[in-house]
């Protein structure tokens, strides 16, 4: 390091031996807080992983890793003399780029720690208003040269005497983000692995009693045949079920992978300690008493976490009912349900513990197998969030099931969300719709509007159902059935009353019969009932099929059944079967799988039409979903988002002036049709020549422009005359002789863009079209920032009144595209600029000639908490 005005030269950058490193660690500031790395994984960040503070000031930053407590890498910023611009913040005036450094213990080089200590500092830099960073690099250095061309950055480079100079823009770029999900994604998913792959399991609390929770969970998981060791620890008894009891978890001769507690809340505290000393990946607490119990278990309930999370420890619950895994290579029933449902494809996380039995259970009657089971509880730790990471890359899971009480964080749930559900449909249940949070989550979750999760579930393609009954009709079709190319759905049974019944139910939901329903009759024999299915399934007009019987009484209906089967094998098209009175798969409807649960290409069967149809339609609109183009989050071009943020760091809270408001929208590429605001009817006549007739003259409070009846607004006047008549009947209507001149636009239908601040996400936008019917219905469109291609022409699609837009009844088609642009530019204002709390973009009239913005309001407050951006914070 040389040093040379003060500031700090980092360069070259080295592998290093241990003095080396602890020489780089002394030069830093005591302040400095570090980053914890725990197991045989230091490439993967754990769940603690927490971003500091700076180390002097915001020039200054540094990371420090430690394996235990041993220091094994650190990266470190120092703020370079700049040109003063726009990213100067207090204590960085001047500077706008740093230079960056990193040292590693050679044993634990290539790990991904440099990746790592950048992104971090990347983040850090960003905050204290840093764009570029700059390194020094020794030529032969090949592995650290790798990190900075594969974080994602533009990186542009310069050769002398041996050292490459690097310089590359910080701004996080399509590629870094990326980077960074994947990185958080092998992370997360690679600490619930180790919850639900456990290669030993301790019970700790585990009873004689039979009454008692710890007995239930350890004997469960003898019963499923666990395929590792199952360790008792009870203090009082030298066995438990016949097999050797253990004072303590620390007594155990091996390994320890997971541990489920089952003992009183009181005695949790000393419990993590010694699952602390002997190294337990992951708890199960399966006890009450935390936050579900008032102030004190909240209290006893964070500092379990803090302290699990301290030391790279996965926490399921408190008040949990378990975790479950049916691979065979686990057999996991870490859970307070005696018997499980069968091997399936289905993941299934239950925020309940309360209604898991009961989940599991109809699972199980129903015929509907599960790869794995997470019931979380608390959900003071592990979320749902976490187990949306590993069905990603889990190879054993196809559907996900959520039943969800609250959210912990819902911009992440709607970014991961999106990117599962192109590969795995997820069918959610949201529970709480109009009631707040029950205690035991308020202090994990968000507070979200039900209309904000019917946006969210749409815009990610989660399949939302509102009862567990309508869960598990989706998720038997999912499981067994493929996805249907389009709508058209065929009918063939032996009741007319039936046949007519699902066709009207397939009409009411979105769905095309393929032709008339096919009646085989009462009296059809098996195979002719079979022969009409065959014809139906296998037709092109054909993308699914319901088949609906009622057993004639002379021939057992379990021949109908496997005719049924046998007749849609292998057509690669979704059928459900209405076999009243029966539900789920029963065993002449199913094909078994290796162990002879049903798998795929079995047939669910539901005791109406009506559930039938519904399922269906639930399965062809996510298919629809799915089959939508990838959304791509572009830029518009001619946005200055520099100009941008320099200029809202000058403006005071609160709603902009009009010379503001303009000017922050031309930074994004909106502009206002021209207008001038006068007073009196001379000047008004004056800025109407200047600006070209016709114009607009517009009463300047919002309470008359925005009138539906246009009250205080006078359009299309073409001479000055008609500008003073019009300034003299608004000051006779408003007392105030100011208003507004604007050049007309060309006509268009009117419509309304927002930009509507919600606690959950920070912002939503909102789009319809102008009018008293529109308001009165509610009739609007919401999407969740940030904004893709295909959300922003879905947006602007979305209302009951779109139709309009296209060209309704032969009217001409506004300019769509041009529309979408406005939306996509919007987007980038809330996604940009959090401090933009709310922004109404009305009237903007859409007509064949374009788009045209002729009134704006915007508003200005302190930014929200915005949680899934950057590295995450873990603490």
């Amino acid at each position: 390091m040389a040093s040379d005005g003060g500031i700090v030269h980092l360069r070259p950058i080295l592998p290093s031996d241990g003095e080396a490193l602890l020489r780089f660690h002394e030069s830093l500031s005591e302040r400095t807080r570090y980053l914890r790395f725990f197991g045989p994984y230091p490439r993967i960040p754990p769940r603690d992983l927490e971003r500091f503070t700076v180390v002097d000031h915001r020039s200054r930053v540094a990371f420090i890793c430690l394996l235990g407590d041993e220091i094994i890498a650190v990266g470190r910023y120092e703020g370079l003399p700049g040109d003063g611009g726009p990213g100067g913040t207090e204590g960085t005036a001047g500077i706008d780029s740093a230079e960056v450094a990193f040292v590693a213990r050679d044993t634990h080089q290539g790990r991904g720690l440099g990746s790592i200590l950048l992104e971090h500092l990347a983040a850090a830099a960003r905050e204290n208003g840093l764009r570029r960073f700059e390194a020094e690099v020794l030529v032969e250095n090949h592995a650290m040269v790798r990190v900075f061309r594969q974080a994602g950055y533009q990186v542009s480079r310069e050769f002398a005497d041996g050292v490459l100079h690097l310089e590359f823009d910080i701004d996080p770029t399509e590629k870094s983000l990326a980077v960074r999900d994947s990185r958080e994604q092998r992370a997360e998913a690679r600490s619930v692995h180790n919850a639900l792959h456990p290669t030993s399991v301790a019970v700790i609390g585990a009873s004689t009693d039979p009454s008692k929770i710890g007995h239930a969970v350890f004997a469960n998981l003898l019963r499923g045949n666990f395929t590792g060791p199952v360790y008792p620890v009870n203090s009082e008894a030298r066995s438990v079920r016949g097999v050797r009891a253990y004072p303590s978890v620390t007594d155990i001769p091996d390994d320890v992978d997971l541990a489920v507690v089952a003992v009183p809340a009181a005695g949790v505290d000393e419990v993590m300690d010694s699952c602390l000393a002997k190294g337990v990946k992951a708890l199960v607490v399966v006890s009450s008493g935390f936050a579900d119990s008032g102030a004190d278990g909240s209290g006893a309930q964070r500092r379990l976490v803090e302290e699990a999370r301290a030391h790279g420890m996965r926490v399921i619950g408190p008040n949990a009912l378990g975790v479950a895994n049916t691979d065979p290579e686990v057999r996991l029933n870490a859970t307070l349900a005696p018997t499980l449902p069968g091997r399936g494809r289905v993941g299934f996380f239950s925020q309940s513990g309360a209604l898991g039995i009961a989940i599991l259970a109809a699972a199980r009657g129903r015929g509907l197998g599960l790869s794995t089971f997470v019931s979380a509880g608390n959900r003071a730790d592990l979320s749902g969030n976490d187990l949306l990471q590993y069905w990603q890359t889990d190879p054993a899971t196809d559907v996900v099931l959520l039943y969800l009480e609250t959210f912990g964080n819902p911009r992440k749930f709607g970014r991961l969300a999106r990117r599962l559900a192109r590969t795995k449909p997820i069918v959610a249940v949201k529970s709480g719709r109009h009631s707040a949070p029950i205690p035991a989550h308020a202090e994990v979750s968000t507070p979200i509007d039900d209309a904000s999760v019917k946006v969210l579930f749409e815009q990610a393609g989660v399949i939302r159902v509102e009862t567990l009954s309508e869960l598990f009709d989706t998720a038997l079709l999912l499981a067994y059935q493929p996805l249907p190319d389009g709508p058209r759905t065929a009918v063939v049974g032996n009741s007319t009353a039936l046949g007519l019944l699902v066709t009207d139910g397939l009409l009411d939901s979105g769905l095309d019969p393929a032709g008339p329903a096919v009646d085989v009759g009462t009296a059809a024999s098996p195979g002719e009932f079979a022969a009409a299915v065959s014809a139906a399934v296998h037709s092109d007009e054909c993308d699914a099929l319901v088949a609906v019987f009622v057993p004639p009484i002379a021939i057992p209906g379990a021949e109908y059944a496997r005719a049924l089967r046998e007749a849609v094998a292998g057509s690669g098209k979704p059928v459900v079967a209405v076999f009243l009175a029966v539900e789920g798969v029963p065993a002449e409807l199913a094909l078994p799988g290796p162990d002879g649960s049903p798998g795929p290409g079995s047939v669910p069967s539901f005791p109406s039409p009506e559930r039938a149809v519904a399922a269906l339609a639930r399965v062809s609109r996510y298919a629809r979903w799915r089959s939508r183009p990838v959304g791509e989050f572009v830029t518009p071009a001619g946005i200055d988002l520099d100009r941008a943020r320099a200029l809202v760091a000058t403006l005071p809270e609160g709603r902009l002036d009009d010379e503001s408001a303009v000017a922050l929208l031309d930074c994004f590429g909106i502009p206002l049709t021209a207008f001038r605001r006068v007073r009196g009817a001379d000047a008004a006549a004056a800025a109407a020549d200047e600006l070209g007739y016709p114009v607009a003259i517009k009463a300047v409070g919002d309470r008359w422009r925005h009138r539906t009846d246009l009250v205080g607004v006078r359009l299309d006047i073409g001479t000055a005359p008609g500008v003073r008549r019009a300034v003299e009947d608004l000051v006779a209507l408003t007392g105030d002789d100011e208003v507004y001149v604007q050049r007309m636009a060309p006509k268009g239908l009117s419509c309304v863009l927002e930009v509507v601040e919600d606690p959950s996400f920070g912002s939503l936008l909102s789009f319809g079209l102008s009018g008293v019917a529109t308001e009165l219905l509610g009739d609007r469109a919401f999407r969740v920032v940030p904004v893709s291609d295909q959300d922003a022409a879905a947006l602007v699609r979305g209302p009951r009144a779109a139709p309009l837009l296209a060209g309704y009844r032969g009217s001409e088609p506004t300019d769509l595209d041009a529309l979408e642009q406005i939306v996509l530019r919007v987007g980038k204002i809330a996604e940009e600029l959090p401090e933009v709390r709310s922004l109404a973009l009305d009237p903007v009239l859409a007509s064949a000639q374009g788009v045209f913005v002729t009134g704006a309001r915007v508003v200005l407050g302190p930014a929200p908490s915005r949680d899934d951006g950057g590295p995450r914070r873990l603490g």
